[in-house]
């Protein structure tokens, strides 16, 4: 089997539709679980405080994004880089979690599950 390459019209896909509600998760643990403020959370991915506001609110984002163990495990990963406790992750870790097992299908349509 060959292995993908960057798709652009699948990381437009993530960038548009999926990536705001996985920061909105990202943003909520942040608060919630490391005990950030919301100011110092806004600092830290440089946005606003408004904007941390939203995403807590869940104006931003969509709430009803069902996510995979695997991503789970990632936006626990991406939680813990902003925190400066581990290493950061890429925009495309988190694009070949999703594309694997057809996370992702070439049309750039998402399934939702990365579970291997």
């Amino acid at each position: 089997m060959r292995e993908r390459d960057c798709d652009i019209m699948v990381c437009d896909t993530m960038v548009r539709r999926f990536l705001p509600a996985m920061r909105a998760e990202m943003v909520f643990r942040l608060i919630q679980q490391q005990g950030l403020s919301q100011s110092e959370a806004a600092k830290r991915l440089g946005i606003t405080r408004a904007a941390v506001s939203q995403y807590i609110s869940r104006k931003r984002g969509d709430a009803t994004f069902e996510l995979s163990a695997d991503m789970d495990a990632l936006i626990d990963r991406w939680v813990l880089a902003v925190a400066g406790r581990e290493d950061a992750i890429t925009l495309c870790d988190i694009c070949q979690c999703a594309m694997k097992d057809g996370g992702v299908r070439e049309s750039g349509e998402f399934s939702h599950d990365c579970e291997g």
